[in-house]
């Protein structure tokens, strides 16, 4: 019976050693983040289409092309945002009252990348 609760205790000790190191080594994985792709104003500047619509809102570059047709309002509302930097757009729907934030939360999985900074 010793041998057996002895094997039970190193068989158990050794699986969360196991267990831990694999954790480490994926967290590892996790912890690098991908480079974001960054992308200049004459970039987002040709994606200005109601199928093909880029914005840039505080620095960050969104693909809302499959948003458009969705958007509670008519294209023609985002169609003079497209292909342009979009915050003034975003933070006033054009009168004032910023969007809320179950809106911004949405925009989060448009997200493609960041507007480069341009050579001085």
């Amino acid at each position: 019976m010793k041998k057996f609760c002895y094997s039970a205790f190193i068989a158990f000790w050794s699986c969360i050693a196991t267990l831990l190191a694999v954790n480490v080594l994926a967290t590892g994985e996790k912890g690098a983040t991908p480079a974001t792709p960054g992308y200049s104003l004459e970039e987002v500047a040709a994606h200005a289409a109601e199928d093909d619509c880029w914005l840039v809102i505080e620095g960050k570059v969104y693909d809302i092309s499959t948003y458009v047709a969705r958007h509670p309002t008519p294209p023609s509302v985002l169609l003079p945002w497209c292909g342009k930097e979009a915050t003034e757009g975003m933070r006033t729907k054009g009168y004032g009252r910023d969007h809320s934030s179950t809106a911004w939360a949405m925009l989060e999985e448009f997200q493609i990348g960041v507007l480069a900074e341009s050579a001085p």
